[in-house]
């Protein structure tokens, strides 16, 4: 198989992470005899530093022919410290979503027993959870009309969707379930806003279609309280763009940690990876981001873009038997981990890698004797 694989590193940790998601592809395009290629792209606060545009043309045009995108995090502080700049980091990254039509997001929500101690959340109400979140990401508040009246002194920003926005998603995340414990949970605040009605009618229609899925429905404050406290009653979660932002963030502490999260967004051709964790231009440079998340976006790239769940399943393997080693980030150490285990975005990566290396060669042996 040959593939293009345009990284977007982008901003912050963005770039130390994706270094790390790349050395991964590298080694299963070695062992499973693929071909991919890679390109790289400005995005963020680098490409406006660089063009004035937070996603230039260049990178636009690169995206719209490649087989996959790898992206890192975009964001600075400058523009959290000054909200009167025009042109900022996220807009470039609302940009890609709406050009590339990448309007469903998934992010799973799994976690390993070996970091039961890494959430402020009891073990016992963690252990056992897996959570798949379905987020609207190319409509509502975050795509809607937007501005200032009153000389400023009036903010506005329009929240909306369309039907056909909540049904494409809605079918998505009902097949999936068909694959898993067969219940979507939709979360909206149906009491008081008339975008969720529409939402939560929609959803309701779709549901028909699948008659072996059960279907719940939470407003956004009760998911949230019961995501705390008790993450395992949820299977595929279906919410829109702002809702599943926070939820999804909130969604962290059951994994441990945001550097545990990986997720795609995705459309009806290509696909997109990433982190969930922004920036983080606090540790930028220190070498003590968490490269889990990113290569776990890669394992996601390799089943669902390319269709390769064997060399998922593979990374998959390695990051799990790299926890279970007792390897950890800082991020997602106790006062368990001893300080010779806890390593660097670097060495972390190259663990995820050598076990990698070991699962292949295992299983090669395994072939041969057979």
């Amino acid at each position: 198989m040959k593939r293009k694989i345009v990284l977007l590193p982008g901003d912050g940790i963005g770039k130390e992470v994706t270094t790390e998601g790349k050395k991964i592809l590298l080694a299963i395009a070695e062992h499973f005899n693929h071909e991919f290629v890679f390109e790289e792209a400005l995005i963020g606060h680098e490409a406006i530093a660089a063009t004035g545009n937070s996603l230039p043309d260049e990178t636009l045009s690169k995206l719209r022919v490649c087989d996959a995108i790898l992206f890192g995090a975009v964001g600075h502080p400058k523009y959290d410290n000054d909200p009167s700049l025009k042109v900022r980091p996220e807009q470039g990254l609302l940009k890609m979503r709406k050009e590339l039509g990448l309007y469903a997001n998934l992010r799973p929500i799994k976690l390993f027993d070996e970091l039961l101690g890494a959430s402020s959340i009891k073990p016992e109400i963690l252990k056992g959870s897996d959570i798949l979140f379905f987020r609207e990401l190319t409509g509502d508040v975050y795509f809607g009309e937007k501005g200032r009246k009153e000389n400023g002194a009036t903010a506005f920003d329009l929240m909306i969707y369309h039907r056909f926005e909540v049904e494409r998603i809605a079918h998505k995340a009902f097949k999936a379930a068909q694959t898993r414990k067969k219940k979507v949970t939709s979360v909206d605040k149906a009491n008081v806003l008339e975008s969720s009605r529409l939402w939560r009618e929609t959803v309701q229609q779709v549901g028909k279609h699948y008659p072996d899925v059960e279907l719940e429905h939470l407003f956004v404050d009760t998911a949230a309280m019961k995501l705390i406290h008790n993450p395992r009653s949820f299977d595929v979660v279906l919410t829109g763009n702002l809702f599943g932002d926070i939820l999804t963030d909130e969604a962290s502490q059951v994994a441990g940690s945001m550097g545990m999260l990986a997720s795609a967004s995705i459309g009806d051709t290509i696909g997109l990876y990433e982190p969930i964790h922004g920036s983080a231009h606090d540790i930028t440079g220190k070498g003590i981001a968490n490269p889990l998340a990113s290569i776990l976006s890669v394992a996601l790239m390799l089943d669902i873009s390319f269709g390769l769940k064997q060399e998922a399943e593979t990374v998959l393997h390695a990051v799990e038997q790299t926890l279970k080693n007792g390897f950890r980030t800082a991020d997602i150490a106790d006062s368990t981990i001893s300080k010779s285990k806890i390593l660097s975005t670097h060495q972390m990566g190259d663990q995820v890698l050598d076990q990698l290396n070991q699962i292949v060669i295992t299983q090669l042996i395994s072939n041969v004797n057979q």
